[in-house]
């Protein structure tokens, strides 16, 4: 059965603290209708392309971007070639205004264009002004996602992730992340935009290369947004994105909702890839015990049988002297 995802009040939702406290704190996708609505930039895009590119230009300072740029044979769905050696698709550096003016040319499109990840901040500074969502963080600055119809491969993002629907239709296929292995994820260090994305989402339901791929499909969560709303995707959720409007324009927010550490998690990820996973089962599972007791904690805080004041560098805010022991440890191999 397809799960859901939950519907929050846009209205509730004042500041960031309130947005951390009912709608990150579940560590869920959440959907917020009408979050965006309100924004200049929503309701020019009511108005057509030509308004939108006319809106754009009085903020443009002139920056070049990078731009996925496919045949048209490939029908906006950007992905690897069959080999798994390139991509079905260029990359094509062109000013702002250039990427604009060609995805919104009413003219039949010969390419696919898509820009993606893009800091409104370095290119339309001022456009920030007008569009902003009250519960975000000021640190979480905006970037623009824009292009024709697309489908970007399913994938996922290392920090809290608010996208907000400005143009065309998205539809985002979500899946937990404990469907990992059964997503038959590509490689980790040759990729379209920076992160894995999962093979078996793009290939035929009953394609023998991925047969457990049926189980992941089981706990899909679909979401479907118009211009003005928005999706909070958790922290390594897999999301597949589909822009099914002629001209498709998002705006995100990345974060971490719950910093701890200057250290990024992924990071701990690696380095346990590199001295742990090739070492014998049996010593693999000694060292799973030892990860969920420490660091997973699903019985509580290791030295919960002890007085706080006895917990030592397991303290609470005692992170930095881990790290310090750790980076000694390592400096020292």
């Amino acid at each position: 059965m397809t799960a859901t995802a939950i519907e929050v009040d846009r209205d509730l939702l004042t500041d960031p603290d309130a947005f951390r406290h009912l709608v990150a704190e579940p560590c869920r996708p959440a959907v917020i209708r009408g979050a965006a609505a309100d924004w200049p930039l929503t309701r020019m895009t009511a108005s057509g392309g030509e308004a939108l590119r006319d809106y754009l230009s009085g903020f443009d300072i002139g920056r070049q971007v990078e731009a996925f740029v496919g045949d048209a044979s490939i029908a906006g769905r950007y992905s690897y070639t069959d080999d798994l050696s390139g991509f079905n698709f260029r990359r094509e550096a062109m000013p702002l205004r250039d990427a604009i003016a060609r995805m919104t040319d009413d003219r039949e499109a010969q390419d696919s264009l898509y820009i993606g990840s893009v800091p409104i901040a370095g290119v339309m500074p001022r456009l920030v002004e007008d569009n902003y969502l009250p519960f975000v963080p000021p640190r979480a600055g905006p970037l623009i996602w824009m292009g024709h119809a697309s489908t970007v491969p399913c994938h996922y993002d290392m920090m809290d992730n608010v996208a907000c629907v400005v143009a065309g239709r998205r539809r985002f296929t979500l899946y937990p992340p404990e469907a990992i292995g059964d997503l038959y994820v590509g490689p980790i260090d040759h990729t379209m935009a920076g992160q894995p994305v999962a093979l078996a989402t793009e290939a035929t339901p009953d394609d023998p290369r991925y047969p457990r791929f049926a189980q992941a499909r089981e706990r899909a969560m679909i979401v479907d947004l118009e211009p003005g709303d928005a999706l909070y995707m958790p922290k390594l959720w897999w999301h597949r994105v589909e822009a099914t409007g002629p001209l498709n324009m998002l705006v995100n927010y990345w974060w971490d909702a719950f910093p701890v550490s200057h250290d990024p998690p992924f990071a701990a990820l690696l380095l346990a890839m590199s001295a742990i996973a090739e070492r014998p089962a049996p010593e693999r599972a000694a060292w799973r015990a030892w990860f969920d007791h420490y660091a997973f904690r699903p019985d509580g805080h290791p030295l919960a049988h002890l007085p706080e004041e006895r917990h030592g560098v397991l303290g609470e805010g005692k992170g930095a002297i881990l790290r310090a022991q750790a980076m000694r440890m390592l400096r020292s191999g």
